[in-house]
């Protein structure tokens, strides 16, 4: 089921070859270890002597030594130095807080030289917020009363605030959904930063709530008089980091959550108990992230678990074990071909869980193809594979009339994709209706993947999964 054959007749796209035009980050080799060789031709182990770095006006210096494996007095080996100096260089890129990061080094009598330089991102992002009050572009269009379920509002993001690589996020969403929301995360302190903290607090409210499932779509209740589901909660948690690429996270959240006497008579279970619950939060995760970019990757691998535990302060609700784990692997096949393999798992464990705990794909996971449906149920498997191939490379677009080099520069790269995806649902207490649940999924399809400005991608795939249903589907990062 997992197997796919795919023939693609593409057309080549000569390359830009001007001078001075660096390839795409996700693209770059190691560096050579020539220079070096003839500047010290007779070592074969180099002492770090001096490491600067260059263009980081607003992050502080503390930030960018925190990410690498070695510093002044140190002992590298020459043969693995291109290699060495290439891996931290992807590290501080992988900040996501500079468009580009170069580094050079100069040997003289064994001693090394080593130059990190970069040209910093704009960190301050107040984004108007016009976005669909549904799951997905689909879902939206499925909607009767499409046009009035719309959000608005303002998000602004502070990233890299006051040059640390903490971040400051803040909602006002008015419309359909009204969300009030203010986030701080700092990923590490001191000298090292290692370890560091997240707060945060959130208020929901919606005019509409989806209730039910039946036939695999949402059933969806609207009360244009008050609200039929309202959130609160409120977070705070440790964080340790080792390197940008392994972080680890401990949060402890408190919940409090009310749904309307009117949803509550359609479903007597969507929360246990009765229309309101409270209820804590203990949640751990990992993740190891040794992926060339984080925003579209195409050599490395990813992998993250992650537990929480749930316990109710009201009555009717028993405590709630949730298991997850995801494992990403990404390969360069030659030329411009590149191969991609993502599998995700989750298995939730309680005596009796509520409605609004019984999700597994079609919400923040789902196998491409079924963007129309959910499927509910405490456990969960996806398969996700795809093959992409670099279609055309544009460098970087200049804008002309601005001179600010943070936003004059647009890199725009175009991959065509073919993916298959298979998942599959374990749901002993599946409704009648419900035929999606203790059932093989699957879909394969060929996409068009976009990725420029700011780690932004942009995908249009065309789909068609086993039950014989072809679609053509949105998003806005990278599936996989």
């Amino acid at each position: 089921m997992l197997a796919c054959l795919l023939t693609m007749l593409l057309s080549w796209y000569p390359l830009s070859s001007r001078a001075g035009v660096a390839p795409p980050d996700s693209l770059r080799r190691a560096t050579t270890d020539s220079l070096i060789q003839v500047q010290c031709p007779e070592y074969t182990a180099l002492r770090v002597g001096t490491i600067l770095f260059v263009g980081n006006k607003v992050t502080k210096e503390q930030v960018l030594r925190a990410e690498l494996d070695f510093h002044e007095g140190d002992t590298l080996a020459a043969a693995s130095l291109g290699k060495r100096l290439e891996a931290n260089r992807r590290r501080i890129f992988n900040l996501q807080l500079f468009h580009q990061v170069l580094v050079q080094a100069v040997c003289r009598n064994g001693e090394l030289s080593i130059l990190y330089s970069m040209q910093e991102r704009w960190y301050t992002f107040p984004i108007p917020i016009f976005s669909l009050a549904d799951r997905n572009y689909r879902s939206w269009l499925d909607r009767s009363d499409r046009w009035r379920r719309i959000d608005y509002g303002v998000h602004v993001v502070r990233r890299n605030f006051r040059g640390r690589n903490e971040q400051v996020l803040a909602n006002v969403q008015l419309g359909f959904n009204r969300k009030y929301e203010l986030f701080y995360e700092a990923p590490g302190y001191g000298r090292r930063r290692r370890i560091g903290v997240g707060v945060g607090a959130s208020f929901y409210q919606s005019h509409a709530l989806d209730y039910q499932t039946l036939d695999n779509r949402l059933v969806n209740f609207r009360q244009d008089v008050g609200f039929p589901i309202q959130r609160l909660y409120t977070t705070a948690g440790i964080r340790w980091r080792r390197t940008v690429q392994h972080r680890t996270a401990f949060d402890v959240s408190y919940h409090r959550e009310q749904i309307s006497d009117s949803v509550h008579r359609r479903n007597p279970t969507y929360y246990l108990g009765g229309p309101k619950r409270e209820y804590l939060e203990f949640s751990l995760s990992s993740i190891l992230n040794q992926r060339n970019t984080f925003a579209y990757p195409l050599i490395g691998r990813y992998a993250e678990v992650g537990i929480a535990y749930r316990s109710f302060l009201t009555n009717g609700s028993p405590s709630i074990v949730t298991l997850r784990a995801r494992y990403a692997r990404y390969a360069a096949l030659g030329g411009s071909f590149y191969y991609s393999m993502g599998i995700t798992g989750q298995a939730r464990l309680g005596r009796r869980i509520g409605y609004a705990d019984n999700r597994a794909l079609g919400y923040d996971r789902l196998v491409r193809g079924y963007d129309a449906y959910v499927i509910d149920g405490r456990h969960y498997a996806l398969v996700q594979q795809g093959v992409s191939y670099r279609l055309f490379d544009a460098g970087r677009f200049r804008l002309h009339g601005i001179s600010n080099p943070k936003i004059n520069s647009i890199p725009l790269v175009l991959y065509l994709n073919t993916f298959v995806d298979a998942g599959y649902v374990r749901n002993p207490a599946a409704t009648m209706g419900n035929t999606l649940p203790n059932r093989p999924l699957a879909a394969l399809g060929l996409g068009l993947h976009v990725v420029t400005y700011y780690d932004w991608v942009f995908t249009v795939e065309a789909a068609r999964n086993v039950e014989g249903q072809n679609g053509l589907f949105f998003r806005t990062d990278f599936p996989i």
